[in-house]
């Protein structure tokens, strides 16, 4: 079991920059792999982002890559995003997942391949 709490929503301005950070609790967190998924109004969650359980295959949205990097400290059971050059696109609530897998596939660009969410954090791009 996996816990997972989202924190470093915000608003922004166009062009700017933002971590959002991704706290993990459970025995699991450091063989799971972790990622990011956002949600705009009316849409299903869209994948941004995953890195597997050691940190060193990551795999991004076409959208995002480039400007976002997904991160892991597992000795601290963190995941974080960093997203710059952010654009009114980029606004929507965005969430952590974590898997019991650990491994990254094609499979992590859907929802229904993880298993633990949070509950999200909101991030505003708006000058």
């Amino acid at each position: 079991q996996v816990q997972l709490v989202e924190s470093g929503g915000g608003m922004v301005q166009p062009g700017g920059s933002l971590r959002l950070s991704c706290a993990a609790s459970g025995r699991t967190f450091s063989t799971s792999a972790m990622g990011w998924f956002r949600q705009f109004p009316g849409k299903e969650r869209e994948f941004v982002a995953a890195i597997n359980w050691g940190g060193v295959v990551t795999y991004y949205a076409e959208s995002v890559q480039g400007r976002f990097n997904i991160s892991r400290d597992n000795a601290k059971n963190m995941v974080y995003l960093q997203m710059n050059s952010l654009t009114p696109e980029d606004a929507a609530v965005y969430f952590c997942a974590a898997d019991s897998q650990g491994t990254i596939s094609r499979q992590v660009v859907s929802h229904r391949h993880w298993d633990y969410w949070g509950q999200g954090t909101r991030v505003t791009v708006s000058s």
